[in-house]
């Protein structure tokens, strides 16, 4: 049993893992957090520890002082606005203190390179973060590549701890659309989060990380996904096909429930979000490419697949 620290571990992806290394029951399990929340702290039964990111030397103290052996960093990557995230902090926290042996650092998407950046926000961050891993002198660390996040498509049915009212890029299933970038014929993974906090939550036990780590929940293309999301439904959707001409122009099909998020994130960079990312899956970026995933060495976890969502989610 070690002490393991979840930063990030209230919400989204961390939330995911922090309840699956609970469930285990191997291993203490605590939160890093930029903010105290008693309440939140009860309600998930998990000590919450709150950190100042920007001061590298406290956080390390905070990791020493409670004996973290294993950093698992659900720190948000994305960045909009430019602000850089707080995950080359927590790498170097980690490497600095005297406690802590291993880190998982936040990616839970696919091995993005620097030619990459520019396309996606969050692409730089993790570019920069992998850097900041290969400086590190006393740390094991590892980045798991999970494909596409499922869970979009099922909520809130199907639980999950993304965001309750998600934005929807290609699949608009309340409203029977769709707008598939390319043919929709190229295979990609898709995993959700619930079974990325299984997978993490096993491989703590694991004598050795490889710096990548891969899983998968399932593996298909667009039309597939829209194949199964009909038949959930019972009805044929509005369907139509952005090529790859438009997407490299950054242009695609408003889909209805992306209208209510403009206020947030204006129709030009979510647009240039949906194109970046759907070019990415006609180039076959999502259909992980690797001699071993790590569900060949834990069989037992039999990850969600997403027409068993979709019907869960959608079946009358």
């Amino acid at each position: 049993m070690v002490a393991v620290a979840v930063a990030g571990g209230t919400g989204n992806v961390g939330r995911a893992i922090v309840e699956a290394i609970v469930a285990t029951g191997e291993h203490e399990v605590k939160i890093l957090s930029r903010t105290a929340n008693p309440a939140l702290e009860a309600e998930i039964g998990v000590p919450i520890l709150a950190v100042d990111y920007s001061d590298v030397e406290a956080v390390a103290k905070v990791l020493n002082d409670n004996n973290i052996h294993t950093v698992v960093s659900g720190i948000a990557m994305h960045s909009v606005d430019g602000t850089e995230p707080h995950e080359k902090n927590l790498i170097r926290a980690a490497d600095l203190s005297d406690a802590t042996k291993r880190i998982i650092s936040s990616d839970w998407g696919v091995g993005v390179q620097e030619d990459q950046i520019g396309d996606i926000p969050s692409v730089i961050h993790k570019v920069n973060a992998r850097k900041e891993l290969h400086k590190t002198k006393t740390l094991e660390y590892t980045a798991f590549h999970v494909g596409f996040l499922m869970d979009y498509w099922g909520i809130p049915v199907v639980k999950s701890y993304l965001a309750r009212t998600p934005l929807i890029f290609w699949l608009d299933i309340p409203h029977n659309t769709a707008a598939i970038p390319g043919s929709g014929n190229v295979p990609a993974v898709f995993t959700h989060t619930t079974d990325v906090g299984r997978f993490v939550a096993a491989s703590l036990d694991l004598p050795r990380w490889e710096p990548e780590t891969s899983i998968f929940g399932d593996r298909l293309t667009w039309n597939e996904f829209l194949h199964y999301a009909e038949d959930a439904k019972g009805t044929k959707f509005n369907v139509s096909y952005d090529s790859v001409e438009d997407l490299s122009a950054g242009k695609t099909t408003e889909l209805p429930s992306q209208v209510p998020f403009y206020q947030y994130l204006p129709k030009p960079i979510l647009q240039g979000m949906a194109a970046s990312f759907g070019l990415w899956f006609e180039k076959g970026l999502f259909d992980l490419k690797t001699p071993k995933f790590l569900n060949q060495d834990f069989p037992d976890i039999k990850p969600l697949k997403v027409k068993e969502m979709l019907d869960q989610a959608w079946r009358s």
